[in-house]
C-alpha cells in the first residue's frame, strides 16, 4: 500500500484539528507538517516530499490560488474551504476535490481515495453538489476528544481564553477563543450576535433589537453588532 505524505495549510486552529483527525483514521495517509499560511507552506515544501495538500483559500499574506498560481510542481491538492462559490475556480487549479468545512469524514474519505485516479478523468469533473450528511466537530477537553455536532449546538460563549459550547444536552469547555471558531462556523447557521456570543440561527426562538431567546436563554446582542444581526434576523 502506497503512503502519501500529506501537509495542511489552515489558519483556523479549529479546521486544522478537524483534518488531522481525518487524516490519523486513513492507512495510506501520513500527516508531515501543518502550516498557517502560504510562506511557511512554501518554506516546508522545499524540505519535505509532500504527495498531497489540504489548502485553504481564504490565508492570511497569501491566498491559497495564488500559493498554487507560483508553485512550479505543486502535488496534488485538495481545496478546504467555507465557500462554495470558488468550487469551479479550484477546478481550473486540477485540485482533485473540494470540500466544504465543516468536513463530514465520510466525504474527506471520499476525496482522498481519488488519489488513486488519473489527473486527467478528475479534470475533466465537476464538482458535485455537497453531500448530505451530519457534520460534527471534535472538541479537546482535557485528554479527551468530544464529538459535537453542528446541528445541536443552541450557542458558543466566550470565557476569555476559553469558549463553551452549548446544546440542549450538554455543555463544553474547550481552549479556543472565540474569534477562532468564528470564520469556521459563520458559512453554516451560525451568526455573531456579541464579542462573546456566536448563536445557531436556526435555534432562535424569539428576538428584540437588544437581545434574542433560545434554549431558554437571553442573550444580548452587541451595538455594534445590532444593524447586521437584526438585517440577518428580519430578513
Amino acid at each position: 500500500m502506497q503512503i502519501y505524505n500529506c501537509m495542511i495549510i489552515e489558519d483556523e486552529p479549529l479546521a486544522t484539528e478537524v483534518l488531522q483527525d481525518h487524516i490519523r483514521q486513513v492507512p495510506f495517509l501520513k500527516l508531515v507538517c501543518a502550516c498557517s499560511d502560504a510562506f511557511f507552506a512554501m518554506e516546508r515544501l522545499q524540505e519535505f516530499d509532500i504527495d498531497l495538500i489540504f489548502l485553504d483559500i481564504h490565508l492570511p499574506k497569501m491566498k491559497g490560488f495564488d500559493l498554487l498560481k507560483v508553485l512550479k510542481k505543486p502535488p496534488k491538492v485538495i481545496i478546504t474551504s467555507a465557500y462554495q462559490e470558488y468550487a469551479i475556480q479550484g477546478y481550473e487549479f486540477n485540485v482533485i476535490d473540494y470540500l466544504l468545512k465543516p468536513i463530514g469524514f465520510s466525504r474527506f474519505l471520499k476525496a482522498v481515495n481519488k488519489m488513486e485516479q488519473p489527473r486527467e478523468v478528475v479534470v475533466a469533473s465537476r464538482p458535485a453538489a455537497p453531500v448530505a450528511e451530519r457534520v460534527y466537530l471534535l472538541f479537546i477537553v482535557g485528554k479527551k476528544k468530544v464529538k459535537v455536532f453542528l446541528d445541536e449546538i443552541l450557542y458558543i460563549e466566550s470565557m476569555k481564553e476559553y469558549i463553551r459550547v452549548n446544546t440542549k444536552s450538554k455543555s463544553v469547555l474547550t481552549k479556543f477563543k472565540l474569534s477562532q471558531v468564528d470564520g469556521l462556523l459563520r458559512e453554516n447557521n451560525f451568526l455573531r450576535i456579541h464579542r462573546s456570543f456566536i448563536v445557531a440561527k436556526d435555534k432562535i426562538e424569539a428576538f428584540s433589537a437588544t437581545e434574542v431567546e433560545l434554549g431558554g436563554k437571553q442573550l444580548p446582542i452587541g451595538r455594534s453588532y445590532k444593524e447586521v444581526v437584526l438585517s440577518v434576523l428580519e430578513g
